[in-house]
């Protein structure tokens, strides 16, 4: 009935839902028994006319309009939370991820020194390793030595199998060259999940040796034959158990920096064995190597020179001895713990002690020459420095959490100039900014008033890039050779700036008045960085100057155009304001364009003797030049005189045409009262404030109020200005 009246829009009042009508009505729509075709039936009774229907309809409808807002109000709130809780959940997992990396590594040097100490122990007394190989009754104690023969057998049959497995594998006999230590220890099929959407990626094959882990893909038209894929050593593979979240379940995660992948076993047997056998072979791994390096550090005995038997050999030597070599003390108990201290340090992330350590080694053997046992020291630390500096370089990385400003990266940044790394840590710091930098750009809101966001991105790009700048200078003090790097970075970052503030201002057709109190924000703003001695205006006037032109070409062919419209329907009659308050108002605002002797060209009762056309005319090219002088700098001195020429040619030559064209002499002389005001007011008025604005005269713009007298001198001449 009249319900369905569509979409009339009759304006009938009372259709607001406040009042006791209206909570009345939305408690029985809420009711869980409400009915539609019930309730319209009972309404259509009791209405008296069409009237009440339609009221009762705006009623409604101005109720589904509350609650849609409503709706989309806790929608957007539901969605800002739900994007902030996601976000922190990606910075606690990668947070988390690191801590359990961190404690699997503890965990494995603590075990790895552990069997260093109780081999070492076996070593300084045998009585003991006989005790506790007496404690295995069964004689199944790994520590037990194997006979030669039981070696030899054992280290053929798996060169053998490695040797026919990796047949299998194409691809990988130029990378993985053969060699008596190495052999296969477990191996297996996995199935590969991409980290980020957790979509299956691919089948895969891997062989964990004794010193790196193998990753082969299968080939889909072989049965048994594999693809080369990745190869990655033990000493920097770190293994993480994944969290089963059915479907999602039997993962296990290799972080290998600065990838990490995830892999599904086939079932939660074959991934426990995967992670057992993995931390076990990277613990062997680490022993044997420790004990490796242990031998060779070990000082070598002379072998005893025979007697000889020149009687004449002993006066010689006593006369002339050779040059004995300085011997270097290397036996201090710190220096002898100073590689697994350094493992200590890098693995609880004090990377200030590490570097303590260093440097103590570096001033103790400064002064002492270099015998093999200081190059096997050297080695030994050099890997350590190696990793050390990895860690400070992940440190830095943008990967990183970007949270604390600038400050946050000092203690790694310290670190690396200290090891000698000033160009890496310059070079990692300005990555690390620039990214910080990007981020807080792209998470500003794009407000409806342009002149508002731009203050917003102005703030923030240039108080981070002066926060940056003042801790480079802190971090750097001693290194003038970064300085470049810095000014380098910083037009980067200006330019990224740039292309941020033109796609608000330029790109979205802005009037120039709006961009010219943005561009002014801008260089305020560029103003701060002189408190550190770094000047940029000249950079974002370089980078702006392109738009800027853009701006004032778009804005100069606005006003010919208009100018030409007034011209088309131009009656050349006196102005008539009609109130006083008008021509208050016309008089104040030709005073702020800078014509004060506005006065002598108004008349009795609110007339003004000159034309409406004149009039618009001198208010839109003054506000003109006060915008474009704004935007003023000395790249755009020619496009604004050369703008400011073409609008007065305009005007100039329409009342050119106009006085030699009138035949009213009447009009002719309210025509010739015009041009004088323009001649003699308005051209001397844009020529003084443009000389003020810009600092020189404009030489365009006085030939042409020289070559305007030919007209006033012989109106009646045919010649015109152009």
């Amino acid at each position: 009935m009249a319900l369905a009246l569509g979409e009339s829009g009759l304006a009938v009042g009372g259709g607001g839902t406040s009042g006791p009508g209206g909570s009345r009505l939305r408690r029985q729509l809420e009711l869980g028994s409400f009915a539609a075709g019930e309730y319209v039936k009972q309404l259509s009774q009791q209405s008296d006319g069409d009237r009440d229907l339609q009221e009762h309809r705006q009623r409604i409808q101005a109720l589904s309009e509350e609650t849609a807002q409503s709706l989309k109000r806790n929608v957007y709130q539901n969605y800002r939370q739900f994007i902030e809780t996601a976000r922190e959940i990606s910075y606690l997992e990668s947070e988390m991820y690191q801590l359990s990396h961190i404690l699997t590594e503890q965990k494995g040097i603590m075990e790895a020194v552990t069997q260093a100490l109780l081999l070492q122990a076996d070593r300084d007394d045998p009585a003991l390793g006989v005790r506790r190989a007496a404690t295995d009754s069964h004689g199944n104690n790994p520590f037990l030595p194997l006979s030669a023969k039981e070696v030899a057998v054992s280290e053929e049959g798996r060169q053998r199998t490695l040797t026919t497995l990796l047949e299998k594998v194409e691809g990988c006999r130029d990378l993985l060259p053969e060699s008596p230590g190495k052999y296969l220890v477990y191996n297996g099929d996995l199935v590969e999940y991409d980290a980020d959407h957790m979509a299956q990626v691919q089948r895969v094959h891997a062989f964990l040796m004794n010193d790196c882990l193998l990753v082969a893909t299968w080939l889909p038209n072989r049965r048994g034959a594999y693809l080369y894929d990745a190869l990655y050593p033990l000493d920097g593979l770190a293994v993480v158990n994944v969290k089963d979240n059915p479907p999602m379940k039997d993962m296990f995660k290799l972080l290998m920096f600065p990838e990490s992948r995830i892999f599904q076993a086939e079932n939660a047997k074959i991934k426990k064995e995967w992670l057992e056998v993995l931390e076990e072979t990277k613990r062997s791994r680490a022993l044997s190597e420790k004990l490796r390096l242990e031998q060779e550090a070990l000082p070598r005995a002379a072998p005893p020179s025979p007697e000889s038997s020149n009687p004449f050999e002993k006066d010689e030597d006593e006369v002339e001895p050779p040059p004995e070599q300085e011997k270097v003390d290397l036996s201090l108990e710190w220096i002898q713990e100073l590689p697994e201290d350094l493992d200590v340090c890098i693995a609880q992330r004090d990377f200030e002690g590490a570097v303590d350590l260093l440097d103590k080694l570096n001033e103790y053997l400064a002064d002492k020459p270099v015998s093999q046992p200081v190059r096997e020291l050297r080695t030994k630390v050099d890997e350590r420095v190696r990793q050390l500096t990895d860690v400070l370089v992940f440190e830095l990385s943008p990967d990183r959490s970007l949270r604390g400003g600038p400050r946050a990266t000092r203690r790694a940044v310290s670190q690396l100039i200290r090891l000698g790394q000033s160009t890496k840590a310059c070079e990692l710091f300005l990555k690390n900014r620039a990214a910080a930098v990007h981020t807080a750009i792209r998470q500003l809101r794009i407000e409806g008033a342009t002149l508002l966001y731009i203050h917003k991105l102005c703030h923030v790009f240039f108080t981070s890039l002066l926060e940056t700048a003042r801790e480079f200078e802190t971090d750097f003090a001693g290194n003038s050779g970064c300085y470049s790097a810095f000014v380098v970075w910083a037009r980067s970052a200006m330019k990224m700036f740039v292309d941020a503030f033109s796609k608000q201002v330029f790109d979205s057709k802005e009037s120039l008045s709006t961009a010219a109190e943005c561009v002014k924000v801008a260089k305020e703003h560029c103003k701060q960085l002189s408190e550190i001695g770094l000047d940029l205006t000249f950079i974002i006037h370089t980078l702006l100057v392109k738009d800027i032109k853009g701006a004032l070409q778009s804005y100069k062919d606005i006003i010919i155009e208009a100018t030409k419209h007034r011209n088309s329907e131009e009656m050349w009659r006196k102005m008539n304001l009609m109130t006083p308050e008008a021509l208050g108002k016309l008089r104040e605002e030709m005073r702020s364009c800078g014509v004060c002797s506005f006065d002598q060209y108004t008349g009795d009762d609110c007339w003004v003797n000159l034309s409406y056309t004149v009039v618009a005319f001198t208010k839109q090219t003054m506000a003109f030049l006060e915008e474009a002088l704004k935007l003023y700098f000395p790249e755009l001195h020619m496009v604004l005189l050369e703008s400011l020429v073409e609008i007065i040619l305009v005007a100039v030559q329409h009342v050119d045409y106009s006085l030699r064209c009138e035949q009213d002499p009447e009009k002719k002389a309210f025509i010739r009262q015009n041009a004088s005001f323009l001649y003699e007011t308005v051209l001397p008025v844009i020529e003084k404030r443009f000389e003020e604005g810009v600092g020189k005269p404009a030489k365009q713009l006085q030939d042409l109020r020289n070559a305007s007298r030919l007209m006033r001198v012989n109106p009646e001449s045919t010649t015109s200005v152009v």
